[in-house]
């Protein structure tokens, strides 16, 4: 089992702001747009989400009842609870209303949502449960699937998101960082890109256009949870250095800016 407190560097009488304040310190200096580690980033987050919510630090504390999966194949573990199938009515097994775990899932599941599989251990043995994700989710978001647990308790999902190179979330808009060389942004050009559902889609790049521009693309970013609305797609272009720069073209260019 994952020691929390280790990663957060805390002990455990860490109070709530103790938890927020070690999460905020250690998620920006591991985040992967700053140039983070990816794996301690989520180990962090993961970290936060069961310490930052009160009612899963006091499962976690606590030696029994339901625990949220550490590692491997997204599932429960049921090792404190006893025999859930066999418990007599009115046993205090029978008053677990609930389970919950946390399922990391990607920014085009966001977009998409859509049927996962996941494996639930029990004192039975593995179960294969199929859940619907909502689109929209908010990274974080719990979402309560009733009588979909083994023994016929509630099944609840944490919903994680994961970082994804190359892409960046702003509430229901998304921003693409796409790279063309210096020429493509000075003459304009037409390129084509692939949106988090799947579609490409072609997108005109102006002429004169100055590194780190954004194009708004509307309605290609991610729906609202419950709703028809959709956030928009953001292109941030940046600008690279073609390899095969001549002599003769810097002299040209050194020639033209009277150098």
């Amino acid at each position: 089992m994952k020691d929390y407190y280790k990663i957060l560097g805390l002990d455990r009488s860490a109070n709530d702001s103790d938890i927020k304040q070690a999460f905020r310190r250690l998620a920006s200096q591991h985040h992967p747009d700053k140039g983070g580690d990816c794996h301690r980033f989520q180990e962090v987050q993961e970290a936060y989400s069961v310490l930052g919510d009160p009612e899963q630090r006091r499962q976690y504390d606590s030696p029994p009842g339901v625990r949220i999966h550490r590692g491997g194949a997204p599932g429960f573990d049921f090792d404190a609870i006893f025999d859930m199938f066999g418990a007599k009515f009115g046993d205090a097994r029978n008053r677990v209303t609930a389970a919950r775990i946390q399922l990391w899932i990607s920014l085009a599941d966001v977009a998409q949502g859509g049927p996962r599989t996941i494996s639930v251990s029990s004192p039975a043995g593995q179960h294969n449960i199929e859940i619907t994700i909502p689109p929209g989710l908010q990274d974080g978001e719990s979402v309560r699937y009733p009588r979909l647990a083994p023994g016929g308790v509630d099944l609840v999902v944490m919903f994680r998101v994961r970082p994804e190179p190359g892409w960046q979330r702003q509430d229901h808009d998304v921003i693409q960082d796409i790279t063309l060389e210096i020429w493509d942004l000075i003459l304009g050009r037409d390129i084509m890109t692939t949106t988090l559902s799947g579609r490409e889609i072609k997108v005109a790049v102006p002429p004169r256009t100055q590194p780190g521009s954004m194009l708004r693309i509307r309605g290609h970013g991610l729906p609202h949870r419950n709703s028809s609305a959709q956030g928009d797609l953001l292109i941030r272009l940046l600008a690279r250095l073609p390899p095969d720069i001549t002599p003769d073209l810097l002299e040209h260019i050194r020639r033209e800016r009277g150098q």
